[in-house]
């Protein structure tokens, strides 16, 4: 079953409901639906551990509404099952009083919870749309839960937590697994909120996916559904030269390996010809190592200038391993420079330190490059890179951040992490759509580079060729697994993009 896409903020997500209701879907039929793939979740948990009992917190505002409808399905079911509330039932107004109105058992007052007495705890105090610390009451509940070390199942995201970015604004749950609708929310895949939130089940409740014509989504989950369509594939009729030809540009010594990493990210990542250009004094040990990966030598700016003047070198990736040595700065201006064919470009590590607290003079170049532009920081470069750019570094959300790094520099942003963003100077963005902690080790980022490069080399468009580079370099981890190493990443390559166009044809 295919995946939906689009990310919903949670302004957007009301926005959802209130589309959805007008067009003949009322708030009451939403919410049963919704608190019945609640008590399919919490039947699935209890049922895997053989418990019966189960504790249902129930918040104020809608979330409470949803739990009040799980726990009387999941009576209904057969199982044992309490409700504590953390407001007083007539303060609860709207869909939500309806459905405390519908449970037929006792409610206690959360202040008396107790978690341990029972094998499943449902969270359903406050949802995505919180957006202060949980305090009173509800922290100390919250802390209870926690020392409670009780499975938890939480409604559309664990409380405390901010669904617009992922972060804990106080106290805050650590589920077991969550349920959330209709569409993810930010804080479900960035961190800490990722991993807070356990695996994610998104609920159809029956929302028609037409109302998101109404909201104009620009976030997306990075899965092959977002960018499959734009992947290249080999022509019948093709050659290597119709595939591309990427440039690698290699710093001195000592560090030669991570330009030879992003070289056979490329070529694997199917580039028809790859080059390393390289300083005269390293020719020989790239070259050792080096078989189906070209070289040429070069001494300088000019003469990387002259090498890459050949119009058939569509692509460059620029960075790793290259340094911080005094011409190097004038490397990355020739790498840019347009000259007679639009060339894209990938610019990573050492390319983006070297303009550390000058965004706008790297902005310059990419305003003049003539072609699409690549940027690939970790958070530590980025910070660097930033470095007092108003409006940047103190955004509130790391898809905000992203993105208006993307529209400072003109150039899509490939933001890295476990929670990678990749986001364009048009305001889309795409959070990564698979956790990969097998990538946490040296060289994998130059992969990175190396696979991007390869693919704008063969004229795959740039945001979704960052997309794509993001997800298959997650995807070859994992297919990995244990012991992976950067070298493995462009060898094990091949079988996951058999295994991705199998299932997308050739379409």
């Amino acid at each position: 079953m295919q995946r939906p896409i689009e990310i919903l903020t949670p302004a957007e997500m009301g926005h959802a409901d209130r589309l959805a209701a007008a067009s003949g879907t009322p708030g009451p039929v939403l919410m049963d639906r919704a608190g019945r793939a609640v008590a399919d979740a919490a039947e699935r948990m209890l049922a895997a551990r053989g418990g019966r009992r189960a504790l249902v917190l129930c918040g104020p505002g809608n979330n409470g509404g949803d739990g009040f409808v799980a726990a009387a399905e999941l009576r209904r079911r057969g199982f044992a099952v309490d409700v504590a509330a953390l407001a007083p039932l007539e303060h609860l107004r709207g869909d939500a009083a309806g459905a405390a109105a519908a449970w037929a058992g006792p409610v206690g007052d959360a202040a008396g919870a107790d978690p341990v007495a029972h094998d499943l705890v449902v969270d359903a105090l406050f949802g995505a749309g919180l957006s202060r610390p949980l305090d009173g009451a509800a922290a100390v509940l919250v802390e209870r839960v926690a020392a409670a070390r009780r499975p938890v199942l939480a409604v559309d995201l664990p409380s405390g937590l901010s669904g617009e970015s992922g972060a804990a604004l106080g106290p805050a749950v650590r589920a077991t697994e969550t349920v959330t609708f209709f569409r993810l929310k930010p804080g479900h895949l960035l961190m800490p909120g990722r991993e807070r939130c356990g695996p994610v089940t998104l609920a159809d409740i029956g929302i028609d996916p037409a109302v998101l014509d109404g909201i104009g989504a620009t976030l997306f989950h990075d899965l092959p559904d977002l960018w499959e369509r734009h992947y290249p594939r080999p022509a019948a009729a093709g050659h290597k030269y119709t595939r591309g030809h990427l440039v690698v540009v290699s710093g001195p010594m000592p560090t030669l390996g991570a330009a030879r990493l992003s070289a056979r990210g490329g070529l694997r990542i199917g580039a028809g010809l790859v080059t390393v250009a390289s300083p005269a004094d390293a020719l020989a040990i790239h070259a050792a190592q080096l078989t189906a990966v070209m070289l040429k030598p070069f001494d300088g700016p000019e003469a990387l200038a002259g090498i890459l003047a050949d119009a058939r070198l569509n692509a460059v990736v620029m960075g790793p391993g290259l340094g911080h040595g005094a011409d190097a700065p004038a490397l990355v201006a020739a790498a840019l420079k347009p000259r007679g064919a639009p060339r894209a470009a990938v610019l990573d590590a050492d390319a983006l330190t070297l303009f550390a607290g000058r965004a706008d003079d790297l902005a310059a170049l990419v305003r003049g490059a003539g072609g699409p532009v690549v940027v690939t920081p970790h958070d530590g470069e980025f910070a660097r890179l930033f470095d007092g750019a108003a409006g940047v570094l103190d955004a509130p959300t790391k898809v905000e951040r992203a993105r208006a790094g993307a529209r400072r520099l003109g150039a899509v942003v490939v933001l890295k992490g476990p929670d990678t963003v990749v986001a364009a100077p048009d305001g889309r963005a795409a959070i990564a759509g698979e956790d990969a902690p097998w990538l946490a080790t040296a060289g994998s980022g130059d992969v990175l580079a190396g696979m991007v490069g390869g693919l704008l080399a063969q004229a795959m468009p740039a945001f979704e060729a960052a997309c794509a580079a993001v997800w298959l370099h997650a995807a070859v981890a994992n297919h990995h697994g244990p012991g992976l190493i950067s070298e493995d990443l462009p060898e094990a390559l091949p079988a996951v993009l058999r295994a991705l166009l199998a299932r997308y044809g050739g379409r």
